[in-house]
């Protein structure tokens, strides 16, 4: 996989393993020699304990050859921002210690939203020496951003929240940076991947996501269908084994290819996709692992 476009957002149900294939996505590409930057914006510390690390800081930590990784906190983005565009970091400061930012960033999701994807936008866009472009032409600090994104289930608000912003805010800079970071999301530098797994609940909610990331005007990628279980040939069993183990065999290897039969019929509801099949790796995700999913991916 080529990083182009530069922004990859990965979503997917809850469950589907959507963090380990950010990681592995944004691993593969800094195996191509790729500078990328991956970005944890739920604040569920899972992205570190791929990378044999306690939790990311809000700065961008390396965290492998290549690639630095980084937890989006709302909070800290937010007086960030003060300071940024208002020149007023003493005043941010101020609104921290009487717990307003806080409040701000915790009864308005909506204003989350805006300073996670502002956070990717600045990423994205910034070039050597801290400086932003005012264009999207480079050159840039990082090749790739990916970002370990909110579920399906939100996944289209969540990267539109810019346009609605931009709608409402008239004039001034609240406008101009909503109507930036919008026109990121809905480029073509920007594209977002799935994870589900080969089961009617996560394919069924994949398929709605896409359907509504396509009104939006944003661009999907891949599909990873991860916890594939491929089809073996097992052969027969000796009658000279006992006959309960013979059965008990019998009975398991029938219901392996019964799930191999399920997972190949939903498989078919996304035949008309970019398909990535990622195989059943077990619950425990070591960095092996992570580095073994990334050399696929580098090679797909």
């Amino acid at each position: 996989m080529s990083p182009a476009p530069r922004l990859h957002v990965v979503t997917g149900k809850g469950g589907t393993g959507k963090t380990t294939l950010a990681a592995a996505l944004a691993l593969s590409f800094a195996q191509a020699g790729a500078k990328t930057l991956l970005l944890e914006v739920e604040g569920r510390a899972g992205l570190a304990p791929l990378f044999g690390r306690g939790d990311l800081p809000y700065q961008e930590v390396e965290i492998a050859e290549n690639l630095w990784g980084m937890s989006v906190d709302p909070r800290e983005a937010l007086l960030e921002y003060i300071e940024m565009y208002y020149k007023a970091g003493a005043a941010g400061r101020a609104l921290a210690k009487f717990g307003v930012i806080d409040f701000a960033t915790t009864i308005a999701p909506g204003l989350r939203d805006v300073l996670l994807t502002g956070k990717a936008y600045e990423a994205v866009r910034r070039r050597p020496g801290k400086k932003s472009g005012s264009t999207f032409e480079g050159p840039w600090v990082y090749d790739a951003v990916v970002m370990d994104a909110p579920p399906t289930g939100r996944i289209g608000k969540f990267l539109d929240i810019n346009a609605q912003l931009a709608s409402l805010a008239k004039v001034g800079p609240i406008r101009k940076q909503a109507e930036s970071i919008s026109e990121l999301m809905h480029s073509e530098m920007t594209t977002v991947h799935i994870v589900t797994l080969p089961e009617e609940m996560p394919i069924q909610e994949s398929l709605e996501a896409i359907t509504e990331l396509r009104c939006l005007g944003i661009q999907v990628g891949h599909v990873f269908v991860n916890q594939m279980h491929e089809e073996k040939e097992f052969g027969t069993f000796s009658d000279l084994i006992d006959s309960a183990i013979a059965t008990a065999l019998r009975t398991e290897v029938d219901r392996y290819r019964k799930r191999v039969t399920r997972q190949q019929e939903q498989l078919k509801l996304l035949k008309n996709f970019d398909v990535i099949e990622i195989a059943h790796m077990g619950e425990e995700i070591s960095f092996e692992i992570l580095e073994f999913i990334a050399t696929g991916l580098r090679e797909a």
